[in-house]
């Protein structure tokens, strides 16, 4: 990197600082910290749900494997994605704001308490509280990876660099300053990755090399499944993206709540299953292309830095690495955004022994405190990232395991079809998933490792099926009769009423 490459990744981060200053203005309270008040539109919130759905992973661990297995990372990762968000837009998504129109909910395990019991609720709160501490961990590794690797910067001061520019923005201006920076990192991102894809095809012969390149590389490249990206992990993933991507990752689920209906929801979501239709291609191109410009790279997590600095101009390189920081910011900024949210409404009241949220400014202060404690702890896990298995180790399998046990009771809790599934489906099922992965991963080591290939997707699938099966038999064998639980799942059929969102909002309050 050179020193205008600098003085271009430090206006981006001045930048995101400024942004989370001005929405300061924006925000007088915890719903309007945690939900923008219900007023996001659609468009910011479905461009904000795809900026804060990956992660600078995507340019580590993604591009090692674009680099090794080629087309195949593409149709694992984003079409399952955007399968997810189609069936998300009909089932999940339209049903986050009208939780928050009815219940005045801010948190998205909040609406829990009345859908299932408190213990339920406080377990799912917990756990996942912990699990994402380690996700978002993943994410600051990758970034001071990425760094590393343009600039020869430390991991550690990378992850301090990153983290602590997140921390500022987050802190102040809570929902609106994570929205409003992932629409300007999306804008610097579109410029920089466009450019890497000029570049990349202007080094390879124009736009042509599009189709001819794959004559260049070994014939598994272009196929759309090989090496551990199986046809069996992929409908695998399709099942972990539909429960992830609809509100089961947390931070998702508060772009949902934060619109002001369930058709902008709807809106929202399928707009972020377009880009993931249409922008992982033009992301994923130059790793593709990267054993041809870079060949036998003995780290092939490094190669989208390698082509980059190969190809692009002072100053470009600078905006590219930006571009990358965006994904990891956004996401982090939001995943703090919504555990702050889960501690502040769910976690406090419950330690407390109180029904009553704290007052208002009381709430807002704790807000801000649980988001900048929740992004310090994970920037230390982070500086101990090869413990757990490294950046893929804690994003992929850690982390695709884990979500599906915490997030079955929150998704399909929401729909009339499992309104028999009460607190022991919630609890049963949440504890069949993480005895499974405990076992595959501990004491059936051996036997995963002989399934070769299909170990990755088995380890990944099998503890959210278990958990679905759990969760549905738990319906049959204990069904679960409350009126105000039936109540509310039936509710969110339809949208509210013809009324203001502030009314609803208050009147949720009130009750």
């Amino acid at each position: 990197m050179h020193s205008f490459d600098w003085i271009v990744l430090s206006g981006y981060f001045l930048v995101m600082v400024g942004i989370g200053w001005w929405s300061r203005r924006r925000v007088h309270n915890a719903a309007d910290f945690f939900t923008a008040g219900g007023k996001m539109p659609w468009w910011l919130a479905g461009i904000s749900h795809h900026m804060s759905g990956y992660s600078a992973a995507v340019f580590v661990g993604y591009a090692a494997l674009a680099y090794t297995t080629g087309f195949a990372v593409y149709v694992w990762w984003a079409l399952s994605i955007t399968v997810a968000c189609v069936v998300g837009s009909f089932l999940f998504a339209p049903r986050w704001p009208r939780l928050r129109q009815r219940l005045g909910i801010i948190s998205p395990l909040e609406y829990l308490t009345t859908r299932y019991n408190l213990p339920a609720q406080q377990v799912l709160a917990w756990s996942g509280t912990a699990l994402k501490v380690f996700d978002v961990a993943a994410k600051w590794a990758a970034s001071a990876i990425l760094l590393q690797s343009f600039a020869g910067v430390p991991l550690p001061f990378g992850i301090v660099l990153v983290g602590g520019v997140t921390m500022v923005y987050s802190t102040i201006g809570g929902l609106w300053a994570d929205a409003l920076t992932d629409f300007g990192q999306f804008v610097i991102q579109f410029v920089a990755a466009i450019a890497l894809l000029v570049a990349t095809m202007a080094k390879l012969g124009g736009i042509s090399s599009i189709f001819v390149m794959w004559d260049q590389l070994p014939p598994s490249h272009s196929a759309p499944f090989g090496g551990s990206l199986t046809m069996g992990f992929f409908l695998a993933y399709i099942v972990i993206s539909t429960v992830s991507y609809n509100g089961g990752t947390w931070n998702l689920a508060q772009r949902f709540i934060a619109a002001p209906t369930g058709g902008s929801a709807r809106k929202s979501i399928l707009l972020s299953g377009g880009l993931y239709l249409v922008w992982p291609l033009v992301l994923f191109f130059p790793m593709w292309a990267a054993p041809l410009l870079v060949p036998n790279l003995a780290q092939p997590e490094q190669s989208y830095a390698l082509v980059a600095q190969m190809l692009l101009p002072t100053g470009l390189v600078g905006l590219v690495l930006a571009g990358m920081f965006s994904h990891t910011m956004a996401m982090t900024s939001s995943d703090a955004n919504a555990i702050s949210a889960v501690i502040t409404r769910d976690i406090i009241p419950a330690l407390r022994r109180s029904k009553q949220p704290l007052a208002s400014k009381t709430e807002l202060a704790a807000g801000r405190l649980s988001t900048f404690l929740f992004i310090g702890l994970s920037m230390l896990i982070a500086l101990s990232a090869d413990s757990f298995g490294g950046v893929l180790g804690l994003l992929i399998l850690w982390f695709g395991a884990l979500v599906g046990p915490i997030a079955i009771p929150m998704l399909l809790g929401m729909l009339p079809a499992f309104k028999r599934c009460g607190p022991s489906a919630a609890l049963f099922s949440w504890a069949a998933g993480l005895i499974v992965f405990a076992v595959n991963k501990y004491v059936l080591t051996a036997q995963m490792a002989s399934l070769g290939d299909l170990s990755q997707a088995v380890s990944v699938a099998a503890p959210i099926l278990a958990s679905i099966v759990v969760f549905c038999l738990m319906g049959v064998i204990r069904p679960w009769r409350n009126a105000e639980s039936d109540a509310l799942v039936d509710s969110l059929n339809v949208e509210a009423p013809e009324e203001s969102d502030e009314t609803a909002i208050a009147a949720g309050v009130q009750a």
